[in-house]
């Protein structure tokens, strides 16, 4: 008895101590954290869907690091739920705010898509945290950046000696200086264009003078918040892309023409993945090859649909027309699979179909013309050249590369334009031919051969 008695009371402690281990290991867990990473997100723009996947993309590449702090969304009551249960998949605190009425939509130089961005403002309403750091949706992140919630109460990078930019910056959440920023709204206090961008340097605008980072325990400090410019740039912990906004590294043209837009499209590979657009991707490449088989197989055929039509009009204009027919057709056979290739795609899937679409449309430009199919597909070729040239990941710098496209292109802008000439010279020798002459039938048309 005794003995079973001893037993009793050794694993009645045990299993105290294990139910005391597991209730401080959920205490840690559930602790609230002191920082925050947050982005906002709001409706109401041509590129919506967009930038919620950029969101996405960038509030995992955070996870992946193990950063200890929250991740935080600000977005507006108008996102749609299936998105907000998506981040909130993610793991990401989303927080529903109204929008903030723009007081400067009327300034000459408003621009309509900056209409909303004022909601970065609630930021300084998460007073849950001592330090978040608000980000647009154009960054990546390559380490973990925790070292920045040592700033004060508000740290940004300097675009220039006057203006910092509001891509990335710190501040400290107050529910006192969020109302006086509503304030100054209400009042219109001044801003140049209309956005956060403009707003913030306004409200803090000695920030040059201010102290920026508290040092932290450990004895080190750091001075202030690097911006690099250098293309492609060394090792950092996060890459900012302050471009124009059709150069976002979420679209697949992005890259080569940005060196980094790879880098972003990496990420969202190992974080998100392209399941949305493949399908879609995978239609459009079956439907071009279908339109090479069928312009291939049908050519015949169409060149009789030419050589059977009686020409009512003179020579004169119908040379002209042609020629607006052929120059706008080649135009399209380049632009239009630009357009309807998704746009967040990864370059890799991107152009080669962009470069297949325009191959099978150009192929109907050829038939449909007669034209010399070299003449047609120069800018074809060119297109390939220029990626190269500008994918080429061996050069010393931004400038050299530079100077290596605009060569390229010097050299073959005259080629491009030789094509074009040679286009329409056979335009004109089409014409002539006994199919077109004026108000004469060719009793023997469908027997011309195409060249």
């Amino acid at each position: 008895m005794g003995w079973s008695a001893g037993l009793w009371w050794l694993v009645a402690a045990v299993s105290v101590a294990a139910a005391a281990a597991e209730g401080e290991v959920a205490a840690v867990a559930a602790a609230p954290r002191r920082h925050a990473y947050a982005s906002m997100m709001y409706m109401g723009t041509p590129r919506d869907y967009e930038f919620y996947v950029a969101t996405r993309v960038m509030m995992r590449s955070l996870r992946r690091l193990s950063a200890d702090a929250d991740r935080v969304v600000i977005a507006s009551l108008d996102v749609p739920p299936l998105w907000v249960q998506a981040l909130k998949d993610d793991g990401v605190k989303v927080v529903s705010v109204e929008n903030l009425k723009n007081p400067y939509e009327k300034q000459e130089n408003f621009n309509m898509r900056f209409k909303l961005t004022l909601n970065k403002l609630y930021a300084w309403s998460l007073v849950s945290y001592e330090r978040v750091v608000m980000l647009d949706s154009d960054n990546i992140f390559l380490q973990n950046t925790d070292e920045l919630f040592q700033c004060g109460q508000f740290c940004a990078v300097f675009i220039n000696p006057c203006i910092f930019h509001t891509g990335l910056f710190v501040l400290q959440p107050s529910m006192d200086v969020f109302k006086n920023m509503l304030h100054e709204l209400a009042v219109g206090r001044e801003n140049p264009d209309g956005a956060d961008q403009g707003f913030l340097a306004s409200y803090f605008p000695d920030l040059l003078d201010q102290p920026m980072f508290h040092p932290p325990a450990n004895g080190t400090k750091l001075q202030d918040l690097k911006l690099r410019w250098s293309i492609p740039c060394g090792p950092n912990s996060v890459i900012t892309f302050p471009s124009a906004p059709w150069f976002k590294p979420w679209y697949w043209w992005s890259w080569p023409v940005l060196p980094l837009g790879l880098s972003w499209h990496e990420q969202r590979r190992e974080n998100l993945g392209y399941s949305s657009e493949i399908p879609v991707v995978l239609i459009q490449a079956v439907l071009y090859i279908g339109v090479i088989a069928v312009t291939r197989l049908a050519r015949p055929s169409l060149s009789k649909m030419y050589y059977n039509r009686r020409m009512e009009k003179n020579t004169m204009f119908l040379l002209s027309l042609l020629r607006v027919a052929a120059a706008w057709s080649i135009l399209a056979a380049y632009t239009i699979p630009f357009f309807i290739i998704p746009r967040t795609v990864h370059p890799l899937l991107g152009w080669p179909l962009y470069l297949l679409g325009s191959f099978s449309l150009s192929s109907i430009v050829i038939n449909v013309f007669l034209l010399h199919p070299m003449t047609v597909l120069t800018t074809w070729f060119g297109f390939i050249g220029a990626l190269l040239v500008m994918a080429f990941p061996w050069y010393l710098n931004g400038v050299v590369r530079a100077l290596a496209v605009f060569a390229y292109a010097f050299c073959c802008a005259p080629l491009i334009w030789a094509s074009l000439v040679k286009t329409m010279s056979s335009l004109h020798v089409l014409i002539e031919r006994d199919a077109f002459r004026l108000g004469e039938p060719n009793q023997n048309a469908e027997f011309t051969k195409l060249y």
